[in-house]
């Protein structure tokens, strides 16, 4: 760390209107400031000359100027740490514990430190789910000699799919079930790819010619009650059923005539060798009414044979609308199977990147090292407490490892670094 970041607190000083001055990106302001990481594409001793005058402009004296660029010196800190202690008559074994114990640095754009309610691990976590789409720039794909987005549109076919164990699992288990009947919930957190798997079950189906009808109500506006949107309902879903078998047919004008009338069709649409999947996205903003109807629906049958095979697809509020405690939904949670998307965990993460890359011909050696990836890791691995018990919250996701990584190849290249390491990570 250098000296001007504690000069820059002690002006009053924010990073970002340092980064405003030098027409620079607070992260580059960022790197200089904690680990004295100069951008190679602008003139080092320019920029000090400018970081000098803004100082200067904002009431710094010429002492302090003169060691701004210099490293902070630790034992210097531990020792007037030592002395003020001893002098306001601290306990010697305090002094040891105060010296051992990891004190957050103060920070240069920030009005006040973060209080220790909140951990460093929370704020993280704010910031890392906070991270709007990220796109490289043509600098940066020059840069790394990439001639297009590893994250943008990069799924044109089923090869292009990253396939864990996990994921195959769940992808099987839709394809079956769109084939053979049942009801199937699939559960992941935004950006988890549950729409990539959707697409890819529709993408199968047409690649194998496989006699699969899916069917899926518009969702558009859907909400779980009146006030906030547009429920969908038992008569939305049945109407959408009968559009896609049987559209030619004039629905009947009372709901019992119409639910005969749905019956029938499916049953002479299954007789000529067709099968029906109902697919159901955003399926976490159903009303539990609508969820309970979804019973009745997967109970159409010819003799042995489901009419209907269900999927469900939603975030995790969805697993808690299908609890086996919430008494309301029971006959559904009995018959439903239910798989969840695991993150990018552990190894996966290694996984997940060398495959995006070996896409499009480059190593991923060449791009991020070792530090970088355990960089990205712990930076979206959350560890909080609670009920005084320390629990991990994973955001290793594909959507939110492609922003983190594109935002840090960005910065990567604006300050002239070869590959992403562990402090450009930090720097983002």
């Amino acid at each position: 760390m250098l000296k001007l970041k504690n000069v820059l607190l002690k002006a009053g000083c924010k990073q970002a209107d340092l980064a405003k001055a030098l027409n620079v990106s607070q992260a580059t302001v960022a790197q200089i400031v904690n680990h004295g990481e100069w951008p190679k594409s602008l003139d080092e001793l320019d920029l000090q000359e400018r970081i000098c005058d803004f100082l200067e402009a904002n009431g710094v004296a010429q002492a302090d100027l003169a060691s701004v660029f210099e490293e902070v010196d630790q034992a210097d800190v531990r020792e007037r740490i030592t002395a003020f202690l001893a002098e306001i008559g601290a306990d010697p074994a305090d002094l040891a514990s105060v010296l051992e114990a990891k004190v957050s640095e103060p920070r240069a754009n920030a009005a006040r430190s973060v209080p220790k309610s909140k951990p460093a691990t929370e704020s993280n976590q704010e910031e890392s789910m906070l991270l709007r789409k990220q796109t490289l720039f043509p600098a940066t794909r020059k840069h790394f000699g990439l001639f297009r987005d590893p994250f943008q549109d990069d799924i044109q076919s089923h090869e292009d799919m990253y396939v864990s164990p996990d994921i195959r699992y769940i992808r099987e288990a839709m394809f079956q079930t769109s084939k053979h009947g049942g009801l199937l919930a699939v559960v992941a957190e935004s950006g988890a790819g549950k729409t990539t798997l959707m697409r890819d079950l529709e993408d199968r189906i047409v690649r194998e010619n496989q006699p699969i009808l899916l069917i899926k109500p518009y969702v558009l506006g859907m909400e779980d009650n009146d006030q906030k949107g547009k429920t969908l309902k038992a008569t939305h879903i049945a109407e959408a059923l009968m559009a896609a078998v049987a559209p030619l047919e004039k629905p009947k004008s009372s709901p019992e005539a119409r639910f005969a009338q749905l019956h029938k069709a499916l049953r002479e649409s299954h007789a000529a060798g067709y099968r029906h999947c109902l697919v159901i996205d955003e399926a976490h903003s159903l009303p539990i009414p609508t969820i309970k109807h979804l019973k009745r629906f997967f109970e159409l049958e010819l003799g042995f044979k489901k009419l209907l095979s269900i999927i469900l697809i939603g975030q995790p509020e969805l697993k808690a609308k299908l609890s086996e405690r919430n008494q309301d939904v029971r006959e559904v949670v009995q018959r439903c199977e239910m798989v969840e998307l695991a993150p990018l965990d552990g190894g996966r993460l290694d996984e997940y990147l060398k495959f995006k890359f070996d896409r499009l011909g480059k190593p991923i050696g060449e791009v991020i090292d070792v530090s970088g990836i355990d960089a990205l890791r712990a930076k979206l691995t959350i560890t909080s407490t609670r009920r005084d018990r320390p629990e991990t919250v994973s955001l290793l996701y594909p959507l939110a490892v492609g922003n983190l990584l594109t935002a840090c190849m960005n910065l990567a290249a604006e300050i002239g670094v070869p590959t992403v390491t562990a402090d450009v990570v930090k720097g983002v």
